[in-house]
């Protein structure tokens, strides 16, 4: 990417930002923090909070010189590798939250936060997350901080008890309808927790991303199964294609609006709750045909988060076509659309469920290879 100062010359993400939709950057690493490059992108361009990723971090520790002196110094000490990942991650979320603290600070703790990876081989033992937030949280020592757990039905009872707590959470993972309602369920069980327990709901934050791209990649690639059949088929298969990320979009929108009006949370905002925010992660256009902001000014709508790569954060700044909100008052051409899914033969559930697993699978594989880069790097 080209460096942020240039970057934002020109454009930046504020007409977004009008629209009530945070920017966050996804995938940082600590020349990017040290160069002042995030700096540049927060006062520039208009990012407004980070999603640390373990592949870019990989990629970095794997070549990057920033990170040598302190594998050395670790590696002097003894530390294992899973010690030495933690300290890397932990130095960086550090550094980052410090450069968003004045958008935390003027956003009231509604922006400016850090979410960062715990190990997801833990993501199927509800007591084993909770104590890896838990230690995560103290080691990060950041009020805006955040910390991530994989919305499994395990996660989601790693989530209530973090947040009754006090630690501030990001869930990942969501496809489905379902399990984003079972998400909301889970904050509101933890804030009611915190609550009793006398924490300041103020200051916990929670976000509940939808891998928006990696949807409808699963979906397009059985659309396209469709070719061989007859023509009507194929006309509505094409049309139907890049439909699906947006259709779910609108359709968790709707949950979260009609949440938002429940007695349940009426409860928690008059105590000082935030709303837990709806992220669109994944937003990298995989289709070459589709514009590469497709996903970023296509699924808007107030209170939500986008989070970018740094190439799709370039393409905003400067190509973003808004058009408004995209999402309210359009879930009946959503469940329209999820109709005509299954009317082509496309299962719903069967893909949210194959998208869940396989993004589990990738995130170990990153995982993995982080894992790999520090034990690599240990002994330089």
């Amino acid at each position: 990417m080209k460096d942020p100062a240039a970057v934002a010359s020109g454009g930046d993400l504020h007409p977004l930002i009008a629209e009530g939709v945070s920017p966050w950057v996804e995938g940082v690493h600590r020349s990017l923090i040290v160069s002042g490059c995030l700096a540049r992108l927060i006062k520039d361009a208009g990012v407004r909070g980070v999603v640390c990723d373990p592949g870019t971090l990989a990629e970095a520790v794997t070549g990057d010189p920033v990170y040598r002196d302190q594998l050395v110094r670790l590696a002097y000490r003894g530390a294992t590798v899973g010690e030495a990942l933690r300290a890397l991650q932990v130095h960086d979320a550090r550094e980052a939250c410090d450069e968003l603290n004045e958008v935390f600070e003027k956003t009231q703790g509604h922006d400016g936060q850090v979410s960062v990876d715990l190990d997801p081989g833990l993501c199927h033992d509800a007591a084993a997350t909770t104590r890896a937030a838990a230690e995560l949280w103290r080691a990060l020592d950041r009020p805006n901080a955040l910390v991530k757990i994989p919305a499994t039905i395990e996660g989601l009872a790693a989530i209530r008890d973090c947040l009754g707590r006090g630690i501030s959470v990001h869930a990942t993972g969501i496809f489905s309808v379902a399990r984003y309602r079972e998400t909301v369920d889970a904050y509101f069980d933890g804030m009611e927790r915190a609550l009793a327990e006398g924490e300041r709901l103020s200051a916990i934050a929670s976000l509940a991303s939808f891998p928006v791209s990696w949807l409808d990649t699963e979906v397009d690639v059985r659309l396209d199964e469709l070719r061989g059949l007859d023509e009507p088929t194929r006309a509505a298969a094409r049309t139907m294609r890049g439909t699906a990320a947006l259709t779910n979009a609108r359709l968790m929108y709707q949950v979260y609006e009609e949440r938002l009006g429940s007695e349940r949370w009426r409860a928690l905002r008059a105590a000082g709750a935030r709303p837990q925010r709806l992220m669109w992660s994944d937003t990298a256009v995989r289709d070459p045909e589709r514009p590469g902001t497709g996903y970023v000014d296509g699924i808007v709508a107030w209170g939500t988060v986008s989070a970018m790569t740094l190439p799709t954060l370039e393409a905003a700044v400067h190509h973003c076509d808004l058009r408004g909100d995209t999402l309210m008052g359009e879930q009946d051409s959503a469940k329209a659309a999820l109709d005509e899914l299954e009317r082509l033969g496309i299962s719903y559930e069967t893909v949210v469920r194959k998208a869940a697993t396989d993004s589990e699978a990738r995130l170990a594989a990153a995982w993995r290879a982080l894992r790999e880069a520090v034990a690599t790097g240990l002994h330089i």
